[in-house]
């Protein structure tokens, strides 16, 4: 069966926040650029009170997968300039937080569970940020060998911190 995309398409506006994630990082400039480069940092994900009861056996995950919203990204950029490279590049090629929906992902580590607050490791968010879902990480389902890694082929995150270039502000964003 064939979903009715004009229905499809209406339901992706009724996305909602489900909590909010708490961190050190108010600025984006010196946030760590991935989580694997954030091994030091902590944070609490609260999720709302009418959501808790989803998270029943969540603590029995070393690693979750947070979904979030890039509330303070600028606007989309079809190409970026990422922070590992100095070339421009096709956004879905990147982990740009510019993006066309605005959705950030992060493999975060699970500390404890104290009702509806987890408190997790290896963040890369900022503080605020909305937070639309979570799943787990599982090993078998998500770590996949590859052998083909594009421009990323022997960069590494560890030490990088975001600067300013993918900050929403007032001033409309140039496209280079």
């Amino acid at each position: 069966m064939q979903p009715d995309s004009g229905n499809f398409l209406n339901s992706l506006s009724n996305l909602s926040a489900i909590g909010v994630i708490h961190t050190p990082f108010v600025e984006c400039a010196g946030t760590p650029i991935q989580s694997s480069g954030a091994n030091d940092v902590e944070g609490v994900v609260e999720v709302f009170p009418e959501y808790a009861e989803g998270l029943k056996d969540v603590a029995g995950f070393d690693r979750l997968w947070l979904i979030y919203h890039l509330h303070r990204s600028a606007d989309t950029q079809l190409l970026v300039r990422p922070y590992l490279d100095t070339e421009l590049r096709g956004v879905f090629a990147t982990r740009s937080p510019a993006r066309p929906n605005h959705l950030g992902i992060s493999p975060v580590r699970l500390l404890r569970v104290e009702g509806n607050r987890l408190h997790v490791a290896q963040v890369d968010i900022l503080d605020g940020t909305p937070l639309l879902d979570i799943k787990p990480y599982v090993p078998e389902f998500d770590h996949f060998p590859v052998q083909r890694n594009g421009w990323y082929q022997g960069r590494s995150a560890q030490g990088v911190v975001a600067d300013e270039r993918f900050t929403l502000t007032d001033e409309p964003r140039r496209r280079d």
